[in-house]
């Protein structure tokens, strides 16, 4: 909002401080000053009052306030007189109100016998300073008010109030009114507006009806000074997109016990103006007073809440300064709010106006005396974070889901009726989209892959995230790690889900048979010879595998997608990071492949205990790369491809000594008479 300093400074008894340096004191303790510029010799400021003193600032009267408090001075006030009706020859005005709640109190004065003509040429220039034009007296009298008090007036041609009756009612939808700038607006349902016996003349607090305005002719006008809702007002205008400034003082909110005053200071313009006239009626309806509220200030908390010393007199004079009436009790302080200062309500309100108007640029600036004791690790996120950073070493990207699933995903994924059975069902489901908890990760999962397949040749993919399943009446949540990779398969899978466990320090790793448990993961998502379940000891910790050939359909993926599904609050109490570390050889390893037919119930496990067993100390790694069953093989059997890697850490090993080791280790299985090596 705009103020002008020549105006600001008729309510200064001593000289106001230059532009530059008024601009940084209402910066530092008050308002941020966006622009300071000239007209004529004027300086005109451009002050951002904030929304919580719009009340009592957006006026010259009130910034003059402001000022005064900071630099611990008095200002003087226009002295008012008290106005009482005089005998007239008009007839009485009858003003009715429908409420209360929107009309808090409605005030004004019937004058009689003006003249419409000029205002004086100071009360222009202040006007035109601040970007208002000025029209006639009458008009320019009520912005005067509404710029120096914060208090917006209307004035109303008597003689063209029909009936000389006035009625402040909520429009019906549709209802039109024309305004003083020509414009004809269609009223939304609820707006306030003021009618006379047969016609709409007034948008309440916005605009005034063109049908009573001001001409050149009034000779008798109503002067209004009303409070309305600021929540009525602040709707109608953003309804309509047409606003005043009077429509957004009132939209903040104003003192209810300001109206009266105002129009007592119009009154005494009238005749300072020579426009004159006299009050023959004066309306004055405010059935709900309101009284200044009292607020018990304890110098101690005070002290304690800024950081610093503040004497009893010291904090008396800043909040008298304000305004307030204050009496001393003891060590702590009574203090009456004026009615305008809506936002003072408790104590702390009055110790922040203490430290703004003492200059928190005054209160040093000290580290505060506080013991510092580092948390407790959260375990659970510490290895949350290992993990994506594992992930991420690996080339994946971590998503984030849903944790519902709905209708379509029971179709997609081919839920049975007793998988869906046992889920979590929401009681009052967004959608249908919606209705469940998850009890898998990897659903969600697949339909990023499937979103996003014709957009790159290869995704890797992983989430964090909580699965849930049913416990009796209850459910239990469990925080899951759950990732695809596209067009790679079962032992890409197995790669990284064993580089992952050995990121964490777990080493006891190995993959038996792969047995469903619907509580964990559902046997139709996972391709049957093609899939594993991952145990560290005893302990079974997840699943890993490809995605079966029946789900991906379903998906229209048309590449291979591998995928593992593990249980994160398993990992974390399994996982170390205390690394052993060995030396590696410095003799070159050799390595020997050999496949083996088994029945279809033999364990990957079982076939390298008895490798390793044949082979000894030189057999430093056995790693599955083959699993088939299928076309081409004996029936009831399944085939086993192994890399055997031979390595001594103390010399170099000949390919003679090799084979012999080989010889023997394929020697052994086959005393199995079940298992039969592959030539």
């Amino acid at each position: 909002m705009l103020f002008s300093r020549d105006w600001l400074q008729e309510y200064y008894l001593t000289q106001l401080p230059k532009p530059e340096k008024l601009e940084d004191l209402l910066s530092l303790h008050a308002f941020e000053v966006e622009g300071v510029s000239k007209k004529g010799k004027d300086s005109v400021l451009d002050i951002d009052v904030l929304p919580n003193r719009a009340h009592d600032c957006l006026s010259h009267i009130g910034i003059a306030r402001e000022i005064a408090a900071i630099e611990g001075k008095k200002i003087k006030l226009p002295k008012v007189r008290t106005v009482k009706a005089q005998k007239g020859n008009l007839k009485p005005l009858s003003v009715t109100i429908e409420s209360s709640v929107l009309v808090p109190r409605y005030a004004g004065f019937v004058i009689e016998g003006v003249t419409v003509g000029k205002s004086p040429k100071k009360v222009q220039q202040y006007l035109e300073a601040v970007g208002i034009n000025s029209i006639n007296s009458i008009i320019d009298l009520t912005n005067f008010i509404m710029l120096e008090m914060g208090q917006p007036l209307h004035a109303f041609d008597y003689d063209q109030i029909q009936g000389y009756k006035m009625n402040i009612r909520g429009a019906k939808e549709g209802e039109k009114l024309e305004t003083l700038d020509d414009q004809t607006l269609s009223l939304p349902k609820g707006a306030l507006i003021i009618e006379d016996q047969n016609r709409l003349i007034d948008l309440a607090g916005i605009k005034g009806g063109k049908v009573s305005g001001i001409s050149a002719k009034t000779k008798n006008i109503f002067l209004q000074a009303a409070n309305f809702q600021a929540q009525a007002i602040y709707q109608t205008k953003a309804q309509l997109k047409y606003t005043t400034q009077a429509a957004d003082i009132y939209a903040h909110g104003i003192d209810p016990n300001l109206g009266l005053q105002a129009l007592e200071r119009a009154n005494q313009l009238l005749q300072e103006w020579g426009i004159g006239g006299k009050v023959v009626q004066i309306v004055d309806i405010y059935p709900k007073k309101v009284v200044p509220k009292h607020i018990t200030l304890d110098i101690a908390s005070a002290e304690s809440l800024l950081g610093i010393p503040i004497s009893k007199t010291q904090a008396k004079k800043i909040l008298q300064d304000l305004g307030c009436k204050v009496t001393a009790e003891g060590t702590k302080l009574q203090v009456e709010v004026p009615t305008r200062r809506i936002d003072l309500s408790i104590p702390e309100d009055l110790v922040e106006e203490i430290g703004r108007i003492y200059g928190y640029e005054n209160i040093p600036a000290e580290f505060p005396a506080a013991s510092l004791i580092p948390p407790l690790q959260n375990l659970s996120v510490h290895w949350q974070d290992m993990i994506r950073n594992s992930m991420k070493e690996l080339g994946f990207t971590e998503t984030y889901s849903y944790s519902f699933v709905g209708q379509k995903d029971f179709l997609q994924f081919a839920y049975t009726q007793d998988e869906k059975s046992k889920l979590v069902e929401l009681e009052n489901p967004i959608n249908e989209d919606f209705t469940h908890l998850r009890d898998s990760l990897l659903e969600n999962l697949l339909k990023v892959i499937q979103k996003n397949q014709k957009k790159f040749d290869s995704i890797r993919i992983f989430e964090i995230g909580k699965s849930f399943q049913k416990e009796g009446k209850k459910f239990q949540e469990t925080k899951m790690l759950g990732g695809l990779v596209l067009e790679e398969g079962f032992y890409a899978a197995k790669g990284i889900v064993d580089f992952l466990l050995q990121s964490l320090g777990i080493t006891d790793v190995w993959y038996d048979d792969y047995k469903s448990k619907p509580q964990k993961s559902r046997a139709m998502l996972w391709h049957k010879g093609k899939s594993a379940e991952i145990r560290v000891g005893q302990e079974a910790i997840g699943f890993v595998g490809e995605i079966s050939s029946a789900t991906t359909a379903n998906l229209k993926i048309t590449k291979t997608v591998g995928a593992f599904h593990i249980d994160i609050d398993k990992l974390s109490k399994l996982a170390s990071e205390e690394k052993e570390y060995h030396i590696s050889s410095k003799y070159p390893s050799i390595v020997r492949d050999i496949a083996i037919l088994t029945p279809p119930q033999t364990k990957v496990v079982d076939v390298m205990n008895v490798m390793n067993t044949a082979g000894g100390h030189l057999v430093q790694d056995i790693d599955l790369f083959d699993m088939y069953e299928g076309e081409n093989l004996p029936e009831g059997k399944k085939s086993f491809a192994f890399h055997i890697v031979y390595q001594s850490y103390e010399r170099t090993l000949k390919g003679k000594e090799v084979d012999a080791l080989h010889n023997k280790i394929i020697k052994t299985i086959e005393k199995n008479p079940a298992w039969e090596v592959r030539k």
